[in-house]
C-alpha cells in the first residue's frame, strides 16, 4: 500500500485543519521576518531562530535546524529569501525522518506477537484515557479484537472513565477497582487476552505517583509481571503528551523516558494549539518515533502519524 492510498483525502483535510493554528503562527511570522529582504542574512536567521523557539520546537532542535540552514547558505553562496521555506521544509523533514523508524500505514497491525501489548503512560490531564479509547476504536475498526486493562488504580475516576470508553467502543475491559495492585490488573488482563485470543491489549497506568522513584518502580513492576504471561510484552510503551502544553510536554517526556523504556509517542490536542512545533522538538530530542496524533474530539480523530504528511501539511 502506497503513501497516497494510505493517506486519504479526509485524513489530509483533518491534518491540515489540525495544524492550521501552528501554520498561521509560524509562517505568518516568517513572512514578516523576510519582508523587504532579498537574501538570507544574519538578521533573517536570528528572526527565524526566535520564531522556531516561540513555536515550541525547542532551543536544542532550533539551533540544529539553523546550523543546517547556515551550512547550506555558506555552501551555495547566495540563496534568496524566497528559498527559505523550502530549505526549512527540507531540514525539518530530514531531522524527523532520522527518528521516524518504520512508520505504520494503518491500525491493521500484523506482528509475530499475539496479542500485541501497548502499555500507556503519561500524566493526568493530557488525554491519556481518551487516547486509549480512540486507539481501541481504531483497532476495532481495523478488525482487531481489543481488551483494555485498567491499571490506573490510584484514581477511581480513571477506572470509571476507561469502563465508559470500553462500553462506548464495544470492547472488553479487565478491572479490579480503585486501590488494587496495578501489576495484578495487568497480569489478569494479559491472561484474559491470551485465553480469548485477543489481537491487541491496551494497559492504562497511573498518571501521577508521588515521585520519580515511585513511578519507575511501579512501571517496572507492571512490565515484569506482564512478561510472566508474554515474554515480549509490552511491545509498545506509549507516552501520551498534550501538544498544547509546549515545553511542559518536553519536560514530561524527559521524566517518563528516564523512568521507563518509552518507544512510541502520542501527541494529543494538536488541533487546538499554535504549538505544533513541539512535535518536531520531541521527535528530535528523544529519538522516539511519534506514532499517533490527536486532531479532535471524535473517535475518528486519532491518526497514525506520518512524517511526510505532517511536514507537507505544515508547509503547504
Amino acid at each position: 500500500m502506497g503513501f497516497f492510498s494510505f493517506f486519504t483525502k479526509s485524513k489530509k483535510e483533518s491534518l491540515d485543519k489540525g495544524l492550521s493554528k501552528t501554520k498561521e503562527s509560524v509562517f505568518g511570522k516568517i513572512s514578516k521576518a523576510i519582508a523587504g529582504k532579498s537574501k538570507i542574512d544574519e538578521d533573517v536567521l536570528d528572526n527565524l531562530e526566535q520564531i522556531l523557539v516561540e513555536a515550541d520546537v525547542g532551543v536544542e532542535t532550533t539551533l540544529k535546524i539553523i546550523e543546517r540552514i547556515e551550512a547550506r547558505v555558506a555552501r551555495d553562496k547566495y540563496l534568496g529569501t524566497t528559498e527559505l521555506n523550502n530549505m526549512l521544509r527540507d531540514e525539518i523533514s530530514n531531522l524527523m525522518q532520522e527518528n521516524a523508524g518504520e512508520e505504520r500505514e494503518s491500525f491493521d497491525i500484523h506482528t509475530s506477537s499475539n496479542p500485541y501489548v501497548i502499555m500507556v503512560v503519561g500524566v493526568n490531564g493530557v488525554g491519556k484515557t481518551t487516547t486509549i479509547g480512540k486507539l481501541a476504536y481504531q483497532f476495532k475498526q481495523a478488525g482487531k479484537k481489543v481488551i483494555l486493562g485498567a491499571s490506573d488504580t490510584f484514581r477511581a475516576a480513571a477506572v470509571d472513565q476507561l469502563k465508559i470508553w470500553s462500553e462506548r467502543v464495544g470492547v472488553d475491559i479487565v478491572s479490579q477497582g480503585m486501590g488494587a495492585d496495578p501489576a495484578s490488573v495487568a497480569f489478569d488482563t494479559l491472561k484474559s487476552a491470551v485465553a480469548k485470543q485477543a489481537d491487541v491489549v491496551i494497559i492504562d497506568t497511573a498518571g501521577r505517583l508521588h515521585n520519580k522513584v515511585g513511578l519507575m518502580n511501579e512501571l517496572s513492576k507492571i512490565r515484569n509481571v506482564m512478561k510472566k504471561v508474554l515474554p515480549e510484552a509490552p511491545n509498545e510503551v506509549l507516552l501520551v503528551l498534550d501538544a498544547s502544553t509546549g515545553q511542559n510536554a518536553i519536560e514530561q517526556a524527559k521524566q517518563f523516558t528516564a523512568a521507563t523504556d518509552v518507544n512510541a509517542l502520542a501527541l494529543t490536542k494538536l488541533d487546538g494549539t499554535a504549538k505544533g512545533g513541539v512535535v518536531i522538538g520531541i521527535s528530535d530530542q528523544f529519538k522516539v518515533p511519534v506514532r499517533y496524533i490527536g486532531l479532535g474530539e471524535q473517535m475518528e480523530d486519532l491518526q497514525i502519524f506520518n512524517t511526510k504528511a505532517f511536514v507537507d501539511s505544515l508547509f503547504e
